[in-house]
């Protein structure tokens, strides 16, 4: 059996051979096909990644939390309410809604001055924990974050964006363990956060923000009585224990806020959410079926390579068909036509959709080579794309066989001997 599988593989070989010229014309359009695919898949998650790297600048799959104003009658109270965050709200969200992994708060003011020795500026000043930290991607790129030791004690420490440090100290090679002065107020440097490529926020560029321990906010630079004396809060933000469960803490978050606040669970105008996993969600879906319209297009040029193979095949039939019957007349069986014109058709095929699987790959490794600009994270070509592209060029590549190799392989040897005169 191996050995007439590899006489017949050798037959299409030769017979792909003596057509040359036909059969770089046919694989070419399959590899065009191959290629346009392959790419449209990488660019469309190379874009999809890109932008969940985005995301990531802000928080990993987290909500923040904004009061609002209702739109609904509850509990005796008219509709038009203002709803205003409270510092009470974080540790009953953290009690009563289970399905959220990791709840704080957020105290912020605008427009405070910060002075080095060489420099003055007026910058966002955000109050922060540990538990802050874990919802909002803002590590300390040199330096330590802020700890809960520092909240506990209020301690006068900060961490830096990195366009404060380089607006305050200039070509200073060593900032931390330095000095400036936030609202006149004398406060120790611990750490400089890393330089982000952003291109959303909801307060303002994580670059431009300095890092304080929450109650230092409260005490030395608070945005209003109510803050420093009331405990209103900016924003609250959570993150959900999975991605699975993020619609069920949000009904959990605005049940329990319902019940301090005294407003409707179902009206949603009560409180505004930002919810990065819907964003995101949403993202995803738009990219889907942008991705799935330009692959159409794309499956369409690979189906008309196929449809190549197909009347290349049928040609090579008609030329071969007194070859065809002396086979027959000889002793060859129908299922060997079969094979033979079959096989030849799927090396065709198949060495063309090779050769546009491996251009891709090639060209894939020379992009990403290169710095990615923002919000784009290359090629993204994976074995699982590889494997799709296969599966893909296996059914055109039967589909394209099929035909002309059943063609051949149902002549009689009279009509095909007969097809010379």
């Amino acid at each position: 059996m191996l050995g007439i599988a590899a006489e017949i593989l050798r037959q299409a070989c030769t017979a792909l051979w003596r057509h040359k010229l036909r059969s770089f014309l046919t694989m070419f359009g399959i590899s065009w096909g191959i290629c346009a695919l392959a790419l449209i898949i990488a660019l469309g998650e190379g874009f999809r990644q890109g932008q969940r790297q985005n995301w990531r600048q802000i928080g990993d799959n987290i909500v923040l939390v904004f009061g609002g104003r209702t739109e609904m009658q509850a509990g005796g109270q008219r509709a038009g309410r203002y709803i205003l965050l409270h510092q009470d709200d974080v540790p009953a969200i953290r009690e009563q809604c289970p399905a959220v992994a990791v709840v704080s708060s957020e105290i912020k003011n605008y427009d405070v001055p910060v002075e080095s020795d060489s420099n003055v500026g007026r910058f966002l000043i955000l109050g922060v924990d540990p538990e802050y930290l874990k919802i909002r991607t803002l590590p300390a790129a040199a330096g330590r974050d802020i700890s809960w030791s520092d909240v506990e004690r209020g301690s006068r420490v900060c961490v830096l964006g990195d366009s404060i440090r380089k607006q305050l100290f200039k070509d200073t090679a060593q900032v931390v363990g330095k000095h400036v002065r936030i609202n006149k107020y004398r406060y120790e440097v611990i750490g400089i956060m890393s330089e982000k490529d952003q291109n959303s926020s909801y307060d303002g560029w994580d670059n431009d923000k300095v890092l304080i321990p929450t109650p230092c906010v409260k005490r030395d630079c608070p945005p209003s009585r109510a803050v420093a004396v009331e405990g209103r809060l900016d924003t609250i933000a959570y993150k959900p224990r999975s991605v699975d469960e993020w619609k069920k803490a949000q009904q959990q978050v605005r049940r329990t806020l319902g019940r301090l606040h005294g407003f409707d669970p179902r009206d949603e105008a009560a409180l505004s959410m930002w919810d990065t996993i819907e964003t995101a969600a949403l993202f995803d879906d738009i990219f889907s079926s942008l991705g799935w319209f330009l692959g159409s297009v794309a499956l369409i040029t690979l189906s008309l390579g196929g449809f190549g193979v197909t009347n290349t095949m049928f040609t090579t039939v008609a030329e071969r068909t007194p070859e065809i019957g002396l086979k027959k007349a000889l002793g060859a069986t129908r299922s060997r036509i079969l094979g033979e014109f079959f096989t030849e058709g799927l090396v065709l095929a198949f060495f063309s959709g090779t050769a546009g699987i491996l251009v891709v790959l090639g060209l894939a490794a020379l992009v990403n080579s290169y710095p990615m600009p923002a919000f784009f994270s290359g090629l993204m070509l994976d074995a699982g794309v590889v494997f799709r592209l296969t599966l893909v060029l296996g059914v055109v590549a039967i589909l394209a066989a099929i035909p002309p190799a059943w063609r051949a392989a149902r002549m009689t040897p009279v009509e095909a001997l007969n097809y010379e005169k």
